[in-house]
């Protein structure tokens, strides 16, 4: 295994900046996560780690080598991608092989490494048969399985579960989980859905625009996000978003639309009047002691939980409550917004001001 380090690493495609001075450090036998909507700069980053784009700038660092110049082929990674890329005229047992074949790696080796990574992958029953005769989940073991035959240092993967169903992707993400934990190897994972990221990853890197939005633990990255992004970006439900004007000192008060939220003993630096209050729905609370009063524009099951939609004057609040809540649509209903769950972020630059 490997650790990697990303030193203002810089693409551009003609005056596109695809990735824009990213910073980046992934240590030994870390499983990280980037992610960010399409066109973030996430695939090209993994791509210039594998050595199949040159950076326009900066470095790329395998522990302490720079490895900007070094061929794809001499980095000793393993890739997986979403499209699984197998060859179709060749049987499971050959294409895992594949890699072997190509560094000519003796014919008992060979096989004895194949039946061990594919046993490793619950895939042994499955060699004689082609990639036409898989299912996409056996499809995706296989790729797995030719990634891990040449027993790579690092680990790199682009979206590999998008193209399964919800049930087998749910099943799939613990197992690679596992996997990855069990061997230790340096895993890079692109993904553009949050909860992949949250569930599988020990840091996560937020992109937009190719530009770093914040690097940490899942956790972290939920409950202090750095800007109005990272805050929409992660979680479940996306968090609430209230346009409005902080006044007074102690305690401090949130005014929007003639009405008012009381944030107690909140503090911090260089308070823009203008503010935007962030809550997430499973925070706001519910209750006939609330300060706010709306009325109930829909309701969404979400098995164990509803997922209610107030509205307030045409703004929507999301609130997540109990299933046991005889609640119906066109009800008025009072809430609270918990002081010490509210994110405050500048207006005009989305930064958090917490």
């Amino acid at each position: 295994m490997v650790s990697v380090r990303l030193v203002n690493l810089t693409k551009r495609f003609g005056r596109v900046v695809a990735v824009d001075h990213l910073n980046l450090e992934i240590g030994h036998g870390e499983f990280v996560a980037l992610l960010g909507p399409s066109g973030c700069g996430k695939t090209t980053t993994l791509l210039m780690i594998a050595g199949i784009y040159r950076p326009t700038e900066g470095y790329i660092y395998f522990d302490d080598r720079v490895v900007n110049d070094l061929e794809p082929k001499d980095r000793n990674v393993g890739m997986v991608f979403q499209t699984y890329a197998l060859y179709p005229h060749m049987k499971v047992f050959d294409n895992i092989a594949f890699p072997l074949k190509l560094k000519k790696v003796p014919k008992e080796e060979m096989e004895r490494k194949v039946r061990e990574v594919a046993e490793l992958l619950h895939i042994e029953d499955l060699l004689d048969r082609k990639p036409g005769q898989l299912s996409g989940g056996q499809q995706q073991r296989v790729a797995l399985a030719r990634a891990l035959v040449k027993e790579p240092d690092l680990f790199l993967m682009d979206e590999p579960l998008s193209n399964l169903d919800a049930k087998l992707r749910v099943e799939m993400r613990g197992e690679l989980k596992r996997l990855q934990k069990d061997l230790g190897i340096t895993t890079i994972y692109v993904t553009h859905d949050q909860l992949e990221a949250m569930t599988m990853a020990d840091r996560i890197a937020v992109l937009n625009h190719g530009r770093l939005q914040q690097y940490g633990p899942p956790e972290e990255l939920y409950r202090r996000p750095a800007n109005m992004f990272v805050a929409g970006f992660i979680g479940t439900t996306p968090t609430n978003f209230i346009e409005g004007t902080i006044t007074g000192s102690k305690p401090l008060r949130f005014e929007f639309d003639g009405r008012v939220i009381e944030l107690g003993d909140l503090s911090f630096d260089d308070t823009p009047l203008e503010v935007v209050l962030g809550i997430r729905p499973e925070d706001v609370e519910l209750t006939e002691e609330g300060e706010l009063e709306g009325e109930i524009y829909v309701i969404e099951p979400l098995g164990r939980e509803l997922l209610v939609t107030i509205s307030l004057d045409g703004l929507h609040i999301k609130a997540v409550t109990g299933t046991d809540s005889n609640l119906r649509m066109g009800q008025r209903v009072k809430f609270r917004i918990p002081p010490e769950k509210v994110y405050l972020f500048d207006k005009a630059t989305g930064r958090s001001l917490i």
